[in-house]
């Protein structure tokens, strides 16, 4: 049997099969969570003109000054001020022309029109937003494959965009499969449990632009599965969980031959998640990932949100570990990479007791994952490891 497939490997097999996703254009402030298919030029300069950063008074030489009128945001002074002579002006209004400098208005005393400044007359520039100084017409703002958040999507509106493109929503088929699974919310007797993983993985994907629908619970048949991977044809990606009655995936595999599927690669150097599938059916990809949750999370994790970023258009798909100081010791590492359940809190994080891959309640606990390489010695306290953050996952 051909050895599992290193993680690192198994990756970039896998981003390498990633359907490239239909460019669109949508409105600007319905792009958030999106990536820019295109790099975003600016349109305009930014600021158009010199402003004040500052309230106070904007003059072009030494003083005393004579106040000859006001710059407002959004109403610049009509004016042209000569020698000698200061205008009012609020933060963000346009520097009236001959003007290079601003007052602040609690360093100036004012009598009627004469203005005084009580300290040194600054130098040019002083308080002063050059034109441009954010960017100017033409720059490039952002590159192919950053996602927008939102002060992305502030910048493209600054820029002059109205909308921007971007790849289509991914659409996504979770497949629940196993004689064990009763339909949640039902009684489940003993032998039984009530089908979770699929729910789990879509919750996983929410922050993409994601259309996930789910399916099952699949019995174990050969002709259910087939069936229900064959309702799934228009899914760009279609993922399985468990649905193997005898040996690792002997349903799953005999299905993706039945509609044509091609395997890809089989198993994963980890742990959970080893007995992962990856296999493709056109540009379609179809990922069979384990039964019990902790193992369908990590998978999902690690394979299935980067699948999905490579197809949305991500610069950087794969996940990127944080160094972090660990509370508690660590045992070495085995002869897969771990990846165990751990809460990060207060700059310390520390792997969770039970790391059984069916627990879900220690899931649900888990705020980060910790990996461990292979053969890795054990670790104490105050020792740095590479932390997944999972963002606001868990109990807080």
């Amino acid at each position: 049997m051909t050895p599992p497939l290193p993680l690192e490997e198994a990756q970039a097999r896998l981003l390498a099969l990633a359907p490239a996703l239909p460019v669109e254009h949508h409105a600007v402030a319905d792009c958030a969570g999106r990536y820019l298919a295109e790099p975003l030029t600016a349109r305009r300069t930014q600021p158009a003109a010199a402003m004040s950063a500052m309230d106070g008074y904007a003059v072009g030489g030494g003083g005393p000054w004579r106040v000859v009128g006001e710059s407002a945001a959004g109403r610049p002074f009509a004016g042209l001020p000569g020698p000698g002579e200061a205008v009012r002006i609020s933060t963000g209004a346009v520097m009236p022309e001959g003007a290079d400098r601003v007052l602040l208005q609690e360093e100036c005393d004012r009598d009627g029109v004469r203005l005084v400044h009580r300290e040194a007359t600054p130098p040019p520039g002083r308080h002063v937003r050059r034109a441009g100084l954010d960017f100017a017409a033409g720059d490039e703002l952002l590159a192919a494959g950053a996602r927008i958040g939102p002060a992305q999507l502030a910048l493209a509106l600054a820029a002059g965009h109205s909308h921007l493109p971007v790849r289509r929503a991914a659409r996504l088929a979770l497949l629940d499969c196993g004689d064990e699974l009763a339909e949640p919310g039902a009684a489940a007797e003993a032998h039984r449990l009530p089908a979770s993983n699929a729910a789990m993985l879509a919750a996983l994907t929410a922050g993409l632009p994601v259309e996930a629908r789910i399916a099952g619970p699949v019995p174990d048949r050969l002709d259910a599965l087939t069936a229900a991977l064959e309702a799934a044809g228009d899914a760009d990606v279609i993922v399985t969980t468990g649905g193997a009655s005898v040996g690792d995936h002997d349903l799953v595999r005999p299905a993706l031959e039945a509609i044509g599927a091609e395997l890809a690669f089989w198993r994963v150097a980890i742990k959970p998640g080893k007995p992962l599938l990856v296999a493709r059916r056109g540009t379609q990809v179809i990922l069979g990932l384990p039964g019990n949750p902790a193992s369908a999370y990590v998978t999902g994790y690690l394979f299935l949100l980067p699948l999905l970023r490579a197809a949305l258009g991500a610069a950087v798909p794969l996940p990127r570990p944080i160094p972090a100081r660990l509370a508690a010791a660590l045992r070495p590492g085995g002869q897969r990479m771990e990846f165990l359940r751990a809460r990060w809190a207060d700059g310390e994080v520390t792997a969770l007791a039970e790391q059984d891959s069916g627990a879900l309640r220690t899931l649900a606990h888990a705020n980060a994952l910790i990996r461990r390489e292979i053969g890795a010695p054990a670790a104490a306290p105050g020792a740095t490891v590479p932390v997944y953050w999972l963002g606001n996952a868990g109990i807080a």
